[in-house]
């Protein structure tokens, strides 16, 4: 496989010096798959990490398993969220799991400290017990348990790649993107379940298929849309207080949809029109080659730069956005000592 040609997206100076530099691709997809803009590489081959969720829970929903299981819309934001371990995340997920009828012992998930840090600190400070529920994938992988009680398949192993579940899953997101299934590079994620690797361009075909599946026939239409408007109109299940989701979601007013992937992945959504009058819908997908560790410098930066490039945000939606625009770098006493800014403009295609 090649390796990627990656180019700057994101430059950080220090005084006058660019200090560092994260490079990375990006590129923007019609619903049609017309490659209609790009930076970089956009063949490059990467992992979607946990911006696919909205496609691994798609056959439950496009199945009626919303109607069968009687499952809410703020139930099925979550099964497509990283949220971050609140109160209301669990809460939200254990009337869900009461629902189906399992417990969190039945999450092959695992544990980790809640990604919220007001949670994160109370329950260090009150010894508070950990659960699977902390989970950020935990709405996804009660999904999957859902899933296989919808389709009639065991819930023990469900995350194994063989299982029907998880073949199920691989061929729907095959459909999505395009990609061929012997062509989609299989991994391991850090929940333990399957996660896939295709090129950018693909991935930003199922996001523009999200963002505008009318090219689609039924019932896939309309899952979609019922993913889309169930995301959008509850950004804090998708992540949490502060996070750059439920962020962009909340100032997109329903206009665009946004979901982080691990290791520098970003995909979002854009519905017709949003860009300007008679302009189609959008998919985008970004990679830092870096993996951008701790996810909120450079993935960030690029997303709003594309979507602002694109004409997707107003002014006010800018000014509501800015802590992930071009902004200032401080040190320990608040001294100005540089900049965080993007460093890329698409070519059109």
């Amino acid at each position: 496989m090649p390796h990627p040609q990656h180019v700057p997206l994101v430059e950080v100076t220090r005084g006058t010096v660019v200090e560092s530099i994260h490079y990375g691709s990006l590129a923007v997809c019609d619903p049609l798959g017309n490659l209609v803009a790009s930076v970089g590489d956009p063949d490059a081959v990467v992992f979607l990490r946990s911006s696919s969720k909205p496609f691994q829970v798609l056959p439950l929903v496009e199945h009626g398993g919303m109607e069968r299981l009687g499952l809410t819309e703020r139930e099925l934001a979550v099964m497509c969220a990283s949220h971050h371990g609140t109160d209301e995340h669990v809460r939200v997920i254990t009337g869900l799991q009461a629902k189906l009828g399992v417990t969190p012992d039945d999450l092959l998930c695992g544990m980790h400290t809640p990604s919220d840090p007001a949670t994160a600190e109370r329950m260090l400070l009150n010894h508070e017990p950990n659960s699977p529920l902390r989970h950020n994938c935990s709405g996804k992988h009660t999904g999957m348990l859902a899933q296989c009680l919808l389709f009639g398949y065991p819930t023990t192993d469900y995350i194994n790649p063989a299982h029907p579940l998880q073949q199920r899953i691989l061929r729907t997101f095959s459909e999505m993107t395009d990609v061929p299934l012997e062509q989609i590079e299989l991994g391991t994620d850090g929940c333990s379940a399957p996660v896939f690797a295709v090129p950018l361009r693909a991935g930003a075909l199922s996001f523009a298929r999200l963002a505008d599946p009318s090219l689609l026939t039924e019932p896939r239409r309309s899952a979609l849309q019922r993913i889309f408007n169930a995301m959008c109109t509850n950004p804090d299940m998708v992540a949490g207080p502060g996070a750059f989701d439920t962020t962009l979601m909340t100032a997109g007013a329903g206009r665009i949809l946004t979901k982080g992937g691990a290791e520098g992945y970003q995909a979002v959504a854009v519905i017709p029109g949003a860009c300007g009058a008679g302009s189609p819908a959008y998919g985008i997908t970004l990679k830092i080659s870096d993996g951008d560790l701790g996810g909120s410098r450079a993935r960030t930066t690029a997303a709003v730069e594309a979507l602002y490039q694109l004409g997707a945000l107003s002014s006010d939606q800018l000014e509501s956005l800015k802590e992930y625009t071009r902004r200032p770098v401080y040190n320990w006493r608040h001294i100005e000592v540089g900049e965080v800014r993007a460093c890329f403009t698409l070519t059109n295609q």
